[in-house]
């Protein structure tokens, strides 16, 4: 991504240096992190209750006996008490972290013969009342309500190494291990490298369902753009106990409170007590099985309405999550109306990592929700606002004063000091280096001054036409400009002698809404039928990659332009233009099929209307690119292409219809889906280059979006439909079994089908390359595979089902490909 979004400069930057001293402590909160002992048998005793005297801020040991508390108020004291056991006061200290390991002295009761007599866990009967009143006491179930919500996120580096300290790399650096602290849930060492805060009124309509969010005020560490601004507001970080499963990077983790909860966990009734004036019961759970996708904790809930009144959850050990250590969520309800407990304060702890000893990062996220109503509806200026969430006018620029009145608590001093030390960061020479350096890794390009050169990956190749490929390309950077950006690159391939070169053009009319103009030539080499999203002809991977000799590359000469216009987030029309020539090869003829008299090359001018639409699309905006966070719907598109013969040297008169239709959804517990429906209609009469070639692949790279068993130029189509269909199951079946397991792989299942023809009046255009023909008897390949292999590797063995007599195709093959998945 192209977006100069300055967080992730900071993030990068430290992430790179890898920095980071030991326990120099100066934060307010009073943390505590221990475990608790029997004093006499030195076993470890779990449900010991834990609090901070005057207070009511506690929790339990775990079942390892292991606790973790912190408060922002000011005690001196920690007491426990425990059935069985003496009570026990200890001092701490105030504004400080600090490890302890407690032991309670057995206390000596004389008690008469107790019977034992078999029955139902007290628990049970509990969670069944909470399961039968969940519809009364989920939120989401409400007819409508609304609130004023508070977020606060940070990001912190963990595992801080002293030694890497002293290094001399660091050394204009020194000033950020002023910050470093230690985590009361994990016990490592972090220092806070991002901060954000956001104050937001959010109203809900479940039907016809509203949800709307206006961000009052807002402000991030270093960070000035608005589509980076409303993440930080409460409806993109969602937690619900009530649901069945609540989604974690596409892990469904299995709610404690979830219909089948039985099925997944033991249940311990704990203890009872008042909170306020309402009677409420403990209950503390853990997993029955290994690496199920499950939470260890505790929750009370009150004994009239069986709502949830407080709830602590917490990753199960070795749940089948990449670079995920540990994961805690608390909640706490607020009592409305005297009937409903409403959501009071959130909080959301993440630590990401490689493994427990290297460099990761905290991701922690509090929110805190007052002047909650219940049942009142949404005023009309409130309806008519289009996106789902909205940054207020003036929202970056609120002053102090506006922030210490209206934050639910004050921030610690280390917290008010991250905006000054990001700044500071950036003010340090050698930031621009290493910055720029990491910038090119993941994004491809290296930036000098005016001026970014790559992509780097497509710098040198080689294909059957060109021999080997030199390329140099690169574009202007936002120094140079805000609003327009240049690009072109030249290559040259030492078997052709031929040069191909590009210019492009991209001006940013509006960011908000998105409306651009953009203009490209170019003269160079292409793979016609090939995926949007396969690997390009130039790219280096693709080269290593292939899997047959490829002689059916074309020249294309293209002059095309588009205005791309966003009505509001998720629907957007973009209007093309397009005047292309297609040269033939002595691979890929353009033979007359009356004659066998040769063409030189056609010629095609095309407009088209693409209409796409994906509600409540997520995305975080740069200068000029823009990444899709997706969104739980579907996504459509529609284009409509069309050409008039004669119409500025075009050859053929046609036109396209085209849809397409992509769903990622969640099928828990056993993983999540995808479904791509694509299916087009082409009337009038063109030549084969013109028709739907469809999408083959010819390397051992798997591509999602294409036949994978299929060659180029095999089928093509006037009319077609074709279906994809994918599944992961995240381990599902593989997280049973004993040794399997400890893999951490996943199964992953995919089938794809096709089906289409080509009229007579196309077939009789130009003579079809060797092998190229229609798909009236369905094409149908299915692959079986699994993913997670060392985290990146996904391995795919596939077969093709149909058309087996097809030449030089493969029956079965296998495809490899590299991805980033949690």
């Amino acid at each position: 991504m192209r977006s100069k979004i300055h967080q992730l400069q900071i993030l990068a930057l430290i992430l790179c240096l890898v920095i980071f001293s030991q326990k120099e402590a100066f934060a307010q909160l009073t943390k505590i992190r221990g475990k608790v002992i029997d004093a006499d048998t030195k076993e470890l005793l779990s449900f010991v209750s834990l609090a901070f005297k005057g207070t009511s801020i506690g929790t339990i040991t775990d079942f390892k006996g292991e606790f973790f508390i912190e408060t922002r108020g000011a005690t001196d004291s920690l007491l426990i008490s425990y059935v069985g056991y003496n009570p026990k006061s200890v001092c701490i200290k105030k504004g400080q972290y600090q490890e302890l390991s407690i032991e309670l002295k057995a206390t000596t009761i004389a008690i008469e013969g107790v019977t034992i007599v078999p029955g139902e866990n007290p628990a049970h009967p509990i969670l069944r009342k909470i399961i039968k009143n969940k519809w009364r006491n989920d939120p989401e179930k409400l007819e409508s309500y609304s609130y004023e919500s508070y977020n606060k996120i940070e990001i912190d580096l963990n595992n801080i190494d002293d030694q890497m300290k002293k290094r001399k790399i660091f050394k204009q650096f020194q000033f950020v291990f002023n910050y470093v602290d230690t985590n009361a849930i994990t016990g490592k060492t972090y220092l806070p490298v991002f901060i954000t805060e956001a104050i937001s009124d959010y109203h809900y309509q479940r039907s016809p369902k509203i949800e709307k969010e206006v961000i009052k005020a807002t402000k991030i560490s270093g960070v000035n753009n608005e589509s980076v601004s409303q993440f930080t507001g409460k409806i993109y970080q969602k937690i619900n106990l009530y649901d069945n499963y609540i989604n974690v990077f596409d892990q469904g983790l299995v709610s404690p409170i979830a219909d089948g909860g039985l099925f997944y966990y033991k249940y311990y009734l704990i203890d009872s007590t008042f909170i306020g004036k309402k009677w409420c019961y403990q209950i503390s759970f853990k997993p029955k099985r290994k690496m199920e996708p499950t939470f260890t904790g505790d929750f009370w809930v009150n004994d009239t309405t069986w709502a949830i009144v407080k709830a602590q959850v917490r990753l199960a050990e070795n749940v089948n999550l990449n670079f995920v250590n540990d994961l805690v969520a608390s909640a706490e309800y607020q009592l409305v109306n005297d009937t409903l407990w409403f959501p009071k304060q959130l909080s959301l702890f993440v630590d990401f990592n490689l493994t427990d000893k290297t460099t990761g990062f905290f991701g922690r996220k509090t929110s805190s929700y007052s002047n909650v109503k219940i049942k009142e509806p949404i005023v009309d200026s409130i309806q008519a606002i289009q996106a789902n969430v909205v940054v207020q006018e003036g929202a970056m620029k609120q002053d102090e004063k506006y922030w210490d009145k209206t934050r639910p608590f004050n921030l610690t001093d280390k917290e008010a000091k991250i905006y000054e030390m990001v700044d500071s960061v950036k003010q340090v020479p050698m930031y621009k280096t290493f910055f720029d350096i990491v910038n090119m890794f993941v994004n491809y390009y290296y930036v000098i001054g005016y001026f970014e050169i790559g992509p780097y990956y497509k710098t040198y190749s080689f294909n059957e036409i060109e021999g080997n490929r030199f390329r140099v390309s690169g574009r202007t950077s936002n120094k140079f400009s805000k609003k327009l950006m240049l690009s072109t690159f030249m290559a040259y391939g030492d078997k052709d002698n031929r040069f191909k070169y590009g210019l492009g053009a991209l001006y940013m009319l509006s960011k908000k809404p998105r409306e651009t103009l953009k203009l490209d030539y170019s003269s160079d080499i292409e793979q016609l039928g090939q995926s949007q999203y396969a690997l390009t002809e130039d790219n280096i991977m693709t080269s290593v990659l292939r899997r047959n000799p490829n002689y059916k590359l074309t020249l294309v000469n293209e002059f095309s332009g588009n205005y791309q216009k966003e009505w509001f987030a998720g629907l957007s029309n973009t209007l093309s233009f397009s005047y292309k020539r297609i040269y033939p090869s002595d691979s890929i003829r353009f033979n007359l099929k009356v004659d066998n008299k040769p063409l030189a090359k056609i010629t095609s001018t095309s407009l088209s209307l693409n209409t796409r639409w994906l509600k409540d699309e997520k995305y975080v905006t740069g200068e000029f690119d823009r990444v899709s966070l997706g969104s739980k719907y579907p996504e459509v598109n529609f284009d409509i292409i069309g050409a008039q013969k004669g119409l500025l040297g075009s050859d053929y008169s046609y036109l396209k219809l085209h849809f397409n239709y992509y769903h990622k959804f969640s099928i828990n517990p056993f993983g999540y889906a995808r479904v791509i429906v694509d299916a087009g209609k082409i009337f009038g009469t063109v030549p084969y280059p013109l028709l739907q070639l469809h999408e083959g692949n010819e390397t051992y790279a798997f591509d999602r979006y294409a036949f994978n068993m299929m060659n180029y130029y095999e089928f093509a189509s006037d009319q077609y439909a074709t279906l994809f269909l994918e599944h992961h199951f995240q381990g599902f079946f593989l997280n049973h079994i004993p040794l399997m397991r400890r893999l951490k792989w996943r199964e992953v299942a995919s089938g794809k089908f096709l089906i289409g023809s080509i009229n007579d009046k196309n077939k009789n255009v130009l003579v079809f390359p060797y092998g190229l023909q229609e798909v009236s008897k369905p094409y149908m390949e299915v692959g079986a595979g699994v993913e997670n292999i060392f985290k990146v590797i996904r391995i795919d063995v596939m077969w093709r089902l149909t058309h087996l007599n097809n030449p030089n195709i493969e029956k079965f093959g296998i495809r490899a490909g590299l991805q980033i998945i949690f």
